[in-house]
């Protein structure tokens, strides 16, 4: 049977996913009673998932209109991206140092995954096996402190990095950005990994424009009357 503590984690896990492929967009207004008809819970459970999202920076909860998927303007995530660059190459620089053999048989095996999502063009399924893949990088960077950060900030990007995905080419040069960040790691060439994956995450020129431009496309959606309709 499913605790109090259990159901607010599962739920927690749930609205960050919809939030994360879009279902809920920035600014929504995230009534409890509705999530509560929802998913046919208490609204406590509730409660306590929206507690937790707005502990991680995912929802905001404002005076009188309570709580709101968080909304990131073009500054501000230009400026995260600079930071999650510097994060990656971080991970990536240590990874390369200290990885297991049996580590970078993980890390090629969602470097495989990738490929096969982008063989078949399909964006959703990339998105996942993408996570996978940098989270290897975390792991393998065999410093804690430093994975939890890398993958706290990658959790507020989760629906920008989605949408960028969907660009057009994006998922073959992700992809071929990759390949050169698992030679160097498996080459055990720290900062050429720390350099590529930093050019791998760095807005800059037309991914720049393809980021506002996805920015506008999350805020444009209509927020529906009810989001168990």
């Amino acid at each position: 049977m499913l605790t109090t503590k259990n159901r607010s984690e599962s739920l927690r896990e749930t609205i960050e996913e919809m939030i994360a492929v879009g279902e809920f967009r920035p600014g929504q207004h995230l009534d409890e009673t509705d999530l509560a008809i929802k998913f046919g819970v208490s609204r406590t459970p509730v409660r306590e998932a929206l507690i937790q999202l707005a502990s991680m920076g995912i929802v905001v909860t404002r005076p009188r209109r309570g709580t709101v998927v968080a909304e990131i303007g073009p500054r501000q995530l230009v400026e995260m991206f600079e930071v999650m660059a510097e994060l990656e190459a971080m991970c990536g620089r240590l990874a390369a140092r200290r990885m297991s053999g049996e580590e970078h048989a993980s890390l090629l095996a969602a470097h495989q995954a990738c490929m096969e999502a982008r063989d078949a063009q399909d964006p959703d399924t990339y998105f996942y096996m993408n996570e996978a893949f940098h989270g290897a990088i975390y792991e393998g960077s065999h410093n804690a402190f430093l994975a939890a950060q890398a993958q706290s900030l990658q959790r507020r990007l989760r629906p920008y990095r989605r949408l960028q995905l969907r660009v057009r080419d994006r998922l073959k040069v992700s992809y071929q950005e990759h390949d050169g960040v698992v030679q160097a790691i498996i080459a055990g060439d720290s900062e050429l990994a720390a350099d590529l994956l930093r050019q791998h995450v760095t807005v800059q020129g037309q991914r720049f424009v393809d980021l506002i431009a996805s920015l506008q496309q999350l805020t444009a959606m209509p927020e529906p009357q009810h989001i168990y309709n």
